[in-house]
């Protein structure tokens, strides 16, 4: 397969261009706006996506038809997809990868959670609320250990839109039911994920790859740091076990097997001070914590997403260097610029990879780029100081 349509247009697609033009592949984009990354690369001559964009919404089906069209599979760079108005091409044969009946437990939070549980994998404990404006009870199902009252709950609490959060958007940490009910409320009263809190020791991450054929591989287990629940820093690998990386990866392997999934995920998980793991959500796509891949590994996620779904052999997601470290870059004030002058200065830094997304606004959160540093050793301190380096230089006043 050597067409293949990526449904969404951002900085991931943006990156997946580099990979489709080492292995001889052509991407067709179907993105909304001319501004977004990929589109902007596209206009580089000789790029692989160079002639190829379909704008029209994320989930506009009529496009995603006029894409299928041009292209010999699809696969997706986001989740903000229709998967009932994507069903009739199926019907008349267009391919996915992953394939719908793989995203159709994932994509709403509260489906996931279930499948997970339904699978056997470890996760909070959790349910769904819903109901009618100030509806106070609710009955919970079997993850909870004890019903659900909105005046006596066991708090904090993690409060999650079943659909279309992301980079810490549509997740909040509850404290007292007044907030709960707020909360709540602003959301319009749709239906929530609601789960416990989980007092964690550290966040993990896995990116792991299925090819058509059932082969699984899996990256370094790494440790992600968030800041206001968008993820700032990403550790590689992370300063864990054995018995725990062998958990992480088992998890892995079982859930894209029990998905018969095509493609590249990212898992997130939870690492408790007693040493359990607890998934906590799963991205059927290439992933922020991912990002280091570039640099540090052999095959990159985004070449390995299109190796899997083009049918392709999977590629050696081994490291190249002892560790890494990855920042990224997070918007910090509304402006236009392209912060040339900062990047330059982090340029200079011994074995660092600045990754700049073209991205022509900023604001607080947004991603704009990342940039990895590449280690001798695996040392997390060293990583850490790293980290508060480039992050000094990002978001001085200067």
């Amino acid at each position: 397969m050597k067409r293949v349509g990526v449904i969404g247009g951002g900085q991931l697609a943006w990156m997946m261009a580099g990979a489709a033009e080492v292995l001889g592949i052509e991407l067709v984009v179907q993105t909304p706006s001319d501004r977004d990354p990929a589109v902007a690369l596209a206009k580089r001559a000789g790029s692989a996506i160079a002639s190829s964009i379909i704008f029209a919404p994320i989930d506009d089906a009529a496009a995603t038809a006029e894409l299928a069209s041009r292209c010999d599979v699809i696969t997706f760079e986001n989740e903000f997809i229709n998967l009932e108005a994507l069903d009739s091409l199926v019907q008349q044969g267009v391919c996915f990868r992953p394939g719908l009946e793989v995203l159709a437990p994932l994509l709403d939070k509260y489906d996931q959670r279930c499948y997970l549980e339904d699978i056997g994998l470890p996760t909070p404990s959790f349910t769904t609320l819903e109901g009618e404006a100030g509806n106070q009870e609710v009955n919970l199902p079997k993850s909870f250990t004890h019903p659900l009252n909105l005046q006596n709950l066991d708090f904090p609490v993690v409060l999650k839109a079943r659909r279309g959060g992301y980079d810490g958007q549509g997740t909040f940490i509850i404290q007292d039911s007044h907030a709960l009910e707020s909360t709540w409320q602003r959301l319009k009263y749709a239906p929530v994920l609601l789960e416990e809190f989980v007092p964690f020791e550290r966040e993990l991450a896995i990116i792991a790859a299925r090819s058509a054929a059932g082969e699984v591989v899996t990256y370094p287990v790494v440790e992600t740091q968030q800041v206001d629940q968008v993820c700032r820093r990403v550790l590689v690998p992370a300063a864990i076990t054995p018995t725990v990386e062998q958990e992480v990866k088992a998890i892995a392997h079982k859930l894209l097997d029990s998905l018969q999934a095509v493609g590249v995920f990212g898992i997130e998980l939870f690492l408790t001070a007693s040493g359990k793991v607890l998934v906590n959500e799963i991205a059927p796509r290439t992933h922020n914590s991912g990002h280091f891949t570039l640099d540090a590994c052999e095959t990159s996620q985004f070449e390995q997403q299109l190796r899997a779904v083009s049918g392709l052999p999977l590629g050696n997601p081994d490291l190249k260097s002892g560790g890494a470290v990855m920042v990224n870059l997070l918007g910090y004030e509304h402006s236009q610029s392209d912060y040339l002058a900062k990047r330059q200065q982090l340029a200079q830094l011994s074995h660092t990879h600045v990754h700049w997304y073209g991205k022509t606004e900023s604001r607080p959160g947004r991603k704009l780029g990342h940039v990895t540093v590449l280690l001798e050793t695996a040392n997390r301190a060293e990583a850490e100081a790293i980290a508060q380096t480039i992050e000094s230089i990002w978001y001085s006043e200067d």
